[in-house]
């Protein structure tokens, strides 16, 4: 496995590791406290920036000629 296939299967699984905080922080957490709602919070930031980065990654990567 490449580098870059490595980096993409890296970004996909940190997307779905944001999606698994958010659901588990404001749909699934039975005990809502301060931390469960940063650690939810900083999920929604996560699914906001990694495909954003994921875009500009796939773009620079494929300029990259091995």
């Amino acid at each position: 496995m490449s580098l870059k296939s490595f980096h993409i299967v890296f970004v996909t699984f940190t997307f779905l590791m944001s999606l698994f905080f958010v659901l588990w922080a404001f749909v699934l957490s039975v005990d809502v406290t301060t931390a469960t709602k940063a650690i939810g919070w900083s999920g929604v930031a996560g699914l906001a920036l990694v495909p954003v980065y994921a875009v500009y990654f796939w773009k620079k990567a494929s300029r990259i000629i091995l």
